[in-house]
């Protein structure tokens, strides 16, 4: 019913830039929190940044000052802005989103598909 589908990811030199979307769409009231997590081979799945309730954002200490989160409300998109790229920023970035899909509904979480960042010279 809820889908979040992400996009933008890709091969980056070190240094460079790069700017994922997450869309969310389906059956949704009202978005509590959404943002993006990231794992990496044979790592567990961090956060990374994300809007939490309230429109208050949370970012990790290892991408402070490098990254950005920002959102489209009326579109139900966050997007994720990271520059000065690092080869450590390599790993599969997921979309999640704290929802509720109708008025009085509890919320639920969703996650997309993964897009795969690649840090590389």
């Amino acid at each position: 019913q809820v889908q979040l589908v992400e996009s933008g990811g890709g091969l980056v030199q070190p240094g460079g830039s790069l700017r994922l979307s997450c869309v969310a769409s389906g059956s949704i009231f009202a978005i509590n929190a959404m943002g993006w997590y990231r794992q990496a081979p044979g790592e567990q799945r961090e956060l990374v940044a994300v809007f939490t309730s309230g429109s208050n954002t949370k970012l990790a200490d290892s991408v402070q000052g490098r990254f950005a989160i920002s959102r489209d409300n009326a579109k139900n998109t966050v997007y994720l802005h990271m520059n000065s790229l690092k080869p450590e920023d390599t790993a599969v970035y997921y979309c999640s989103a704290q929802l509720r899909r109708s008025y009085g509904d509890y919320l639920q979480s969703y996650w997309g598909q993964g897009t795969q960042v690649t840090v590389s010279s």
